[in-house]
């Protein structure tokens, strides 16, 4: 049985963004690379990952910027490893900057390609911000692991990270990884964690 890595992407990203296929070319033959195009909003994104994870009991879950602050957050509710890359623990910051109409940087399955941003979209990111960090235990801080671009201008979390998990990376990119980059940082250290898992 193949083992499968389910990747969440950030919010102006979609499941075919070239780091989603990167992945899935770093994998080809070894593992399966779970591409979803996920929700706007983040409590419906939570339903559809979960729902995601229970058809397709994926063995890592990977996520970048925003991706990773929903991937940390049901880690340890689903019982699956995280790694997060570059994670946005203050998605608030980033949305109030960008109130208004926007395009998703790449297609979309279901062919929108609009999205809004606004007040209701910002409170929500709020709701669960407080409450990120509830499912963090002991037991978990080994089952996610962070990985950090040295030249990322817009999230600055590894003091938050460290705060509640042990294993930080370092890659020498900035917030969103080039191609080369998820093959030469990303896929190693998910491949390294999938030997970790049954």
């Amino acid at each position: 049985m193949k083992k499968k890595i389910l990747f969440l992407h950030g919010v102006f990203a979609t499941g075919s963004c070239p780091m989603a296929l990167a992945l899935k070319e770093a994998f080809e033959g070894q593992a399966i690379v779970l591409t979803p195009d996920l929700p706007l909003h983040p409590k419906v994104a939570l339903k559809n990952i979960h729902a995601i994870i229970d058809q397709e009991k994926p063995n890592l879950l990977l996520g970048n910027s925003c991706g990773a602050f929903l991937a940390q957050m049901l880690s340890p509710i689903v019982g699956i490893p995280a790694l997060l890359g570059n994670p946005h623990f203050k998605m608030t910051d980033f949305l109030k900057e960008r109130i208004g109409e926007h395009t998703y940087k790449y297609p979309r399955m279901d062919g929108n390609q609009r999205l809004v941003i606004d007040e209701p979209l910002i409170q929500e990111f709020t709701a669960l911000e407080a409450h990120q960090f509830d499912g963090c235990s002991p037991r978990h801080k080994e089952c996610v692991w962070g990985l950090f671009g040295e030249r990322d201008s817009l999230a600055h979390f590894e003091p938050l990270f460290l705060e509640h998990y042990n294993k930080a990376y370092h890659f020498p990119g900035g917030h969103t990884p080039t191609e080369q980059e998820v093959k030469t940082w990303y896929a190693p250290l998910a491949q390294k964690m999938l030997l970790m898992t049954h």
